[in-house]
C-alpha cells in the first residue's frame, strides 16, 4: 500500500496472458515503472491488432508518458487497485493494476489498437 500510495515503484512482469491464449512465462525483464511525474513502459505484446503500426519497429507497449492520470481505489481482501488513464500516446489508453497485500500484481493494458492483455508479477521500490 505504501508503494502505491508513493508513486514511485515499478511493476515486473513475470508472465503474460493474452486475450484468448495460454499465459506465457517470461525470461527477460520487462517493467511498468511508475513516479509522480512519468510513467515508463516495456512490455511485449502478444495477440491481434486491429490496424497496423506504421513505421513503429518494436511491436510491445514501449513508451514514456507525463501527461496521465492516477487514479487508487480499495478492493476486495486488501487489495489495492490503480488506474492509470495515459493521455499523450497513440496507442496504450489505459493501466489497470490490482496489487495484492504481499506485492504480488496483476497488470491488465487496454489500447485503441490491439486486443487487451494481462501480466502478472510483482511491485517493488525503484533502486536509487
Amino acid at each position: 500500500k505504501n508503494l502505491v500510495d508513493s508513486q514511485r515503484y515499478i511493476f515486473i512482469a513475470e508472465s503474460v496472458s493474452p486475450l484468448g491464449s495460454e499465459r506465457r512465462q517470461l525470461t527477460s525483464a520487462y517493467f511498468l515503472q511508475v513516479t509522480k511525474d512519468t510513467i515508463t513502459c516495456d512490455l511485449p505484446y502478444f495477440g491481434r491488432a486491429y490496424t497496423a503500426s506504421i513505421g513503429v519497429s518494436a511491436g510491445g507497449f514501449q513508451f514514456t508518458s507525463t501527461e496521465f492520470d492516477y487514479k487508487i481505489s480499495a478492493g476486495k481482501k486488501k487489495r489495492e487497485n490503480v488506474d492509470i488513464k495515459i493521455k499523450d500516446t497513440y496507442d496504450t489508453k489505459q493501466l489497470s493494476l490490482v496489487v495484492f497485500e504481499n506485492g504480488y500484481a496483476s497488470l491488465n493494458v487496454i489500447s485503441n489498437n490491439r486486443q487487451s492483455i494481462s501480466y502478472s508479477g510483482y511491485i517493488t521500490e525503484i533502486k536509487k
